[in-house]
């Protein structure tokens, strides 16, 4: 799913939100989101999952061209751990989809 597909899922759901409403409501949720996860804040969407920011330390890298070392310096990344709820219902409609595919074959 895209931002734009989210967009015109948010509009198609709720029939008082023009489409220029739902893609502002779609753009200020990411925004707030990734101010605090540049904070450094945690943000917990319970039953959907967490994002976090995880660090990786630095390390010696090697150049595959040249097979010089190469430092690479420490990095904070985005992590999304999903939920409980998430992890489940994926699961699931995965065994239908499976269980749909054998029955086919």
């Amino acid at each position: 799913m895209t931002r734009s597909d989210l967009v015109e899922e948010l509009a198609a759901r709720f029939g008082q939100l023009t489409h220029r409403d739902a893609e502002f409501a779609v753009k200020t949720l990411l925004d707030a989101m990734s101010d605090a996860l540049v904070r450094g804040h945690r943000i917990e969407l319970r039953g959907f999952g967490s994002f976090s920011i995880n660090r990786r330390p630095p390390r010696m890298g090697r150049n595959p061209r040249s097979g010089e070392s190469v430092a690479i310096p420490e990095k904070r990344v985005p992590h999304f751990k999903p939920g409980k709820a998430l992890r489940e219902a994926v699961d699931a409609r995965t065994q239908e989809l499976l269980a749909k595919s054998e029955l086919k074959s």
